[in-house]
């Protein structure tokens, strides 16, 4: 990482520790050619968009069968569509949850098994992986399909409002993506 990066990402990283993430605004261009060039190596094709997309009004469910929406909770939330036959999701996951636990209040992390994945077959997945993420399910993918997650894995960065700001399909290193999620809330809060 250079000097610059380094900078920003730091600026960024204590700007993030006393802002409210939860006044989601417009990334300038400024901002987001500053946070574009924090990706490296996976996360390069991270696609940040230059206005937040809208809301939309499908949910999932969790493990104890409760409807949940992605939160629109005043921070911002990494949302993971995955499968367990998914070779590259078990491949990502891992990190996926090292992402977590790095921001734990700071932003959310969930990963929904999206189309047919039966709870015993995902915590085998959890174990098998060693991870422990909540499960959460998307039984017959609506709600990956209605944004647009045709790939699985695809990684999903909605802001405090619930809007989508960016995403990533494929697998990708996000136990690196911390710095990258600090931006975009303190960039947002601004």
């Amino acid at each position: 990482m250079t000097l610059r990066k380094l900078s920003f990402a730091l600026l960024y990283a204590a700007t993030a520790l006393v802002a409210n993430p939860g006044i989601a605004g417009t990334l300038s261009a400024e901002e987001r050619a500053a946070i574009e060039s924090m990706r490296s190596d996976s996360l390069r094709r991270l696609v940040i968009h230059s206005e937040p997309r809208d809301v939309v009004d499908v949910g999932y469910v969790s493990k104890a069968g409760e409807a949940q929406t992605i939160p629109a909770n005043g921070r911002l939330n990494v949302v993971n569509f995955w499968a367990t036959w998914c070779a590259p999701c078990r491949e990502e996951m891992p990190a996926l949850d090292r992402l977590r636990a790095e921001l734990g209040d700071e932003a959310g992390v969930i990963a929904i098994a999206t189309g047919r994945n039966r709870v015993e077959d995902i915590e085998r997945f959890n174990e098998d992986v060693g991870v422990t993420m909540p499960i959460n399910l998307d039984p017959r993918g609506d709600l990956a399909a209605a944004h647009g997650a045709m790939g699985l894995p695809t990684t999903i960065v909605f802001d405090g409002e619930g809007r989508e700001i960016a995403r990533l399909t494929g697998a990708a290193e996000w136990d690196k993506a911390g710095p990258i999620i600090r931006a975009l809330a303190a960039a947002l809060a601004d």
